[in-house]
């Protein structure tokens, strides 16, 4: 819990169903009357990375979310000849430059509690605009993690 906000059983359940299960492709939170994080979407897991943009967005140019996604791409490591499918997770931070002020401040003090909640994320990102958040983005910074 940060700022008084809590994440709630079923943010917890579906992050397990993705981590554990690959149930999902992503999932979107949403605070909820400043008092609770909870599911706004979840991705099923053949969506595109282009469907979570989309859902990323849907609440308005105003509206701040938070996301995690189980991202899959191929890594050749060097030396070798052939490549592996390599998945990792990340939670993201979405707080748009439009987005009001004091929703950007309770979104940011209350990220920590899913940094906390959430075991196994390999990667934090945030994300004000879609060039923060685009799929070459995200890769690369998601590759800079693999070793060669």
């Amino acid at each position: 819990m940060a700022s008084g906000i809590e994440v709630s059983t079923e943010c917890k359940s579906i992050f397990e169903e993705i981590r554990k299960l690959k149930q999902h492709r992503y999932v979107i939170y949403a605070i909820k009357q400043e008092r609770e994080i909870i599911v706004d979407v979840v991705g099923r897991r053949n969506a595109s990375y282009d469907d979570f943009l989309n859902d990323l967005r849907k609440g308005g140019p105003e509206e701040c979310r938070y996301a995690v996604y189980d991202y899959a791409y191929h890594h050749q490591c060097q030396g070798a000849s052939s490549t592996c499918l390599k998945e990792k997770l990340f939670l993201m931070l979405w707080c748009p430059m439009q987005a009001k002020i004091k929703d950007k401040m309770l979104y940011s003090s209350s990220f920590a509690a899913l940094k906390k909640e959430f075991n196994g994320v390999q990667k934090y990102i945030q994300a004000t605009e879609l060039d923060e958040a685009c799929r070459e983005c995200v890769e690369e910074q998601l590759r800079m993690l693999d070793r060669n």
